[in-house]
């Protein structure tokens, strides 16, 4: 674009980019707008005239953005959430808002969270969506980046950590995080396991076949780290990349998975499963909602991570889990 063209650009178009990029529909961002389709359509592709790029094309039921869509949005993002609050600060109503929200996480973070939070938006929120994207990564600051997502929910021990170094070395980090709930992992097999009339020894652990829940498809994880320190492996026969899986997997076999100890009852089966203590060491696990630091000053985004918040604190404070 060059400069003439962006002097008469209308700035409204920008509001309407906004909205189908984080919506990735054009119907839902016409009704965020509270405009029809085809005047988003319209002015989707005025914008696309404008800045000589497609930005996005059909896919499915919604659309994909192009490379230059998602190089842009970020700083598009960025400046009409600084302008929305330096003209409207604090003025984000839950009981009122119409808006979408796109969270990241594993299927047993969401089986934690998600009935509570469910809870306050139907008591507090009414109009409030809630897109819920699988967790593919332990650092998702990429898709923070892109404005993906809002917020990544999860165990992130490298992230934390990375911040948490940039932080003391300058006082400045791109992102921030907060510890939503602790937990840790145990040993699950089925109630007729072999292994179940014993203890579980780390000889006998090693020596069992494995599932192993890897969000990324790689066959290795903190378990085979903690196993490696102690100059030890474990045969792991099948990966899958949800929880629930695995669960539903182990009850009918003889291999042996690790889960979060809190979603064994969560997953229905927890009557097939029987759980046993991890024959070595491992980090207990801190849960942590992880997001941009661009979205700190939003007030919509601060109504959600309080949500996030306090629907773990039900959720744990109550012995539900």
């Amino acid at each position: 674009m060059d400069v003439a063209n962006f002097r008469t650009l209308d700035l409204n178009l920008l509001r309407v980019f906004d909205q189908v990029m984080a919506e990735r529909n054009l119907t839902r961002a016409a009704r965020n707008l509270a405009m029809t389709q085809p005047a988003v359509s319209n002015a989707l592709n005025r914008l696309r005239d404008a800045l000589g790029d497609k930005l996005v094309v059909r896919s499915g039921y919604g659309v994909e953005p192009t490379p230059r869509a998602l190089a842009l949005w970020p700083s598009v993002s960025d400046a009409l959430r600084q302008l929305e609050s330096a003209l409207l600060p604090g003025q984000f109503d839950a009981s009122q808002a119409v808006h979408t929200f796109v969270l990241a996480m594993a299927d047993a973070t969401a089986a934690a969270l998600m009935p509570g939070l469910v809870g306050i938006i139907e008591r507090d929120a009414p109009g409030i969506t809630l897109r819920v994207l699988p967790l593919t990564t332990r650092d998702p600051r990429h898709l923070l980046d892109e404005g993906a997502i809002d917020v990544a929910v999860g165990f992130f021990p490298a992230v934390v950590a990375d911040l948490t170094a940039q932080a003391q070395a300058s006082g400045l980090a791109a992102f921030n995080h907060q510890r939503l709930y602790e937990g840790r992992y145990v040993c699950v097999m089925r109630r007729q396991h072999p292994l179940a009339g014993e203890p579980l020894t780390l000889d006998a652990f090693c020596a069992a076949h494995h599932l192993l829940v890897s969000f990324s498809g790689r066959a290795y994880g903190f378990i085979d780290e903690a196993l490696a320190a102690l100059r030890r492996k474990r045969r792991v026969v099948l990966t899958v990349n949800q929880f629930f899986t695995a669960g539903r997997v182990v009850t009918g076999s003889d291999l042996l998975t690790v889960l979060p100890e809190h979603f064994v009852p969560a997953t229905g089966m927890a009557n097939e499963l029987l759980i046993r203590e991890l024959p070595f060491e491992v980090p207990r696990v801190h849960v942590e909602s992880l997001w941009h630091h661009r979205q700190e000053q939003r007030s919509e985004h601060a109504w959600l991570r309080l949500a996030l918040f306090t629907a773990a604190r039900q959720a744990f404070a109550t012995g539900h889990f």
